[in-house]
């Protein structure tokens, strides 16, 4: 692989191939994935050899568990797939751990979508459940926006009369989501956390949940410490999960806040940044 720039990765800080990681856990949009939403090829072969060294390899996302199993499904046999950001958490099938939204708020949380869009703004609600994502706009340019996180989605009349268990209600913004809907969603922030996850998205969840949680929760499960884990992100849904990690890395063009919060900084996620961090570190 090329050699990582040195103002991206301070590699005489980093020791190379003797790092002791038992887990590694990334980010997808706008981490590991291109901006083109493309996995980098060199991830399949790396894989193989994580797991040949006992290195568990889980991607943490706002996707969802479906969208999530379907991109990895030639690799998903012992894979922890942190979804839905971290209010949902499985492993070959069964949930190991899980956050659920109390139904009432989730209607609410649809209704004060449904007001915004009825006063002009080109906004949509995805009501996220542990069986499908639920949503009510049916125009293609909406749906498209949706098949690339919710693989298993569903169009109905009202989100609201939905039964299911509902763990995350999301919110797509047209326009930069910061200034309309996370202003509108301020309210739900008094008793829920109301977080900006992408440039166009707004997540609404319990407060206890995020990835950070969950991961604390995987490692102690594994038997993992902080020091043993090596965590990648890009977004503000990612700095619990920076928290959470000794090896935090931002990558090269994340939120201000992200590179703040992280102990280094990853090259780009276009230029396979996670990949080529691993490899430095580990030594592959």
């Amino acid at each position: 692989m090329p050699a990582i720039p040195a103002p991206l990765l301070d590699t005489a800080a980093l020791p190379s191939g003797d790092a002791d990681i038992r887990l590694i856990v990334t980010d997808m949009d706008g981490t590991l994935l291109d901006d083109a939403k493309r996995i980098p090829d060199g991830l399949w072969p790396m894989l193989a050899e994580l797991r040949r060294r006992g290195v568990l390899f889980s991607p943490a996302s706002g996707r969802q568990y479906a969208t999530l199993h379907r991109q990895f499904e030639r690799v998903a046999e012992g894979m922890v797939f942190i979804a839905e950001n971290g209010t949902y958490v499985v492993r070959d099938g069964v949930e190991l751990s899980s956050d659920p939204l109390d139904g009432s708020v989730a209607a609410e949380i649809a209704r004060t979508v449904r007001r915004l869009a009825a006063g002009g703004a080109d906004v949509g609600a995805v009501v996220c459940g542990k069986r499908a994502a639920y949503v009510e706009r049916t125009d293609e340019a909406f749906l498209a926006e949706v098949r690339q996180y919710y693989a298993e989605h569903r169009i109905v009349e009202d989100v609201t009369a939905v039964e299911d268990d509902m763990i995350k209600v999301a919110v797509f913004d047209f326009g930069p989501a910061e200034h309309t809907v996370a202003p509108a969603l301020a309210p739900f922030a008094a008793t829920h956390q109301v977080v900006v996850s992408g440039e166009h998205w707004v997540d609404v969840m319990n407060r206890t949940a995020n990835k950070g949680t969950a991961l604390r929760r995987l490692q102690r499960a594994l038997g993992v410490t902080p020091a043993q884990t090596m965590v990648f992100g890009d977004y503000l849904n990612d700095l619990e999960m920076l928290d959470a990690a000794e090896w935090s890395f931002a990558m090269a063009g994340a939120h201000p806040e992200v590179i703040r919060r992280a102990r280094h900084l990853a090259p780009s996620n276009n230029d396979a940044g996670v990949l080529r961090t691993i490899a430095h570190v580990l030594g592959l």
